[in-house]
């Protein structure tokens, strides 16, 4: 039977910043599509869940043509058009049971920030899983999810373990201006160890179980050591 792999994406559809406006978000494409062909063509199991099973809106910036070309913009909405019926039907979270899993996958988008940070049944998903030693692999703004968990004790479950996300340099350089709170700065505030490659270049890191991505350009790196882990 093949093992069985998660990815958790966001149901937030906007990022709300410091001047009361609101940011169209959701998950970014070409992370989520990377993992996702990767791990089936791998011979993987592979369910997407959102909190409460709703729709999985996709960044609307990760599928333009201004963003990402013109033949990365067909790819990516000829995938995401095939699949259509997980996105729009996700199971959800509280249906997770992390012991099925062998792996947990938290690609980004900024729609983790709005969400994933605080969702309780995240936080419990990953509480079962780390515990359990089951690879957690959040990568760009997925690893904001790793802030819903915590210890009995209230903090941070992740606390002084390493990993990467997507750096407050890159958010200033080519992220979305004018948001509320950065996610390297939360996470290290938090008590994690965050370490940063160069600014869109693909950086890891793997701490035991967890196995964390910068940026999309990570996300087959990240993809690539799920699988090798799983093996």
């Amino acid at each position: 039977m093949a093992k069985k792999v998660a990815i958790i994406l966001t149901a937030a559809d906007a990022l709300p910043l410091k001047d009361g406006s609101t940011h169209s978000t959701g998950f970014w494409a070409e992370e989520f599509i990377v993992a996702h062909r990767g791990l089936l063509a791998a011979g993987f199991d592979v369910s997407v869940a959102t909190p409460d099973g709703r729709p999985a809106p996709v960044d609307p910036g990760s599928v333009s043509v201004e963003a990402v070309g013109e033949d990365a913009a067909r790819d990516y909405r000829q995938y995401l058009a095939s699949i259509s019926s997980q996105l729009q039907h996700p199971l959800s979270l509280s249906a997770i049971d992390a012991t099925d899993y062998s792996a947990i996958v938290m690609p980004g988008g900024h729609g983790p920030m709005v969400d994933l940070a605080f969702d309780e049944t995240m936080g419990h998903v990953l509480e079962h899983a780390d515990a359990e030693g089951i690879v957690i692999a959040p990568f760009c703004h997925g690893p904001a999810g790793l802030l819903s968990a915590k210890k009995a004790d209230g903090s941070f479950l992740f606390a002084g373990r390493t990993m990467t996300a997507f750096t407050d340099r890159e958010e200033t350089m080519g992220g979305v201006q004018g948001i509320t709170w950065y996610l390297a700065s939360k996470l290290n505030e938090r008590g994690a160890h965050v370490t940063a490659g160069e600014p869109f270049t693909s950086h890891i890191e793997i701490d035991g179980n967890l196995i964390s991505g910068q940026n999309p350009q990570s996300s087959a790196a990240v993809t690539n050591a799920v699988i090798a882990a799983l093996r």
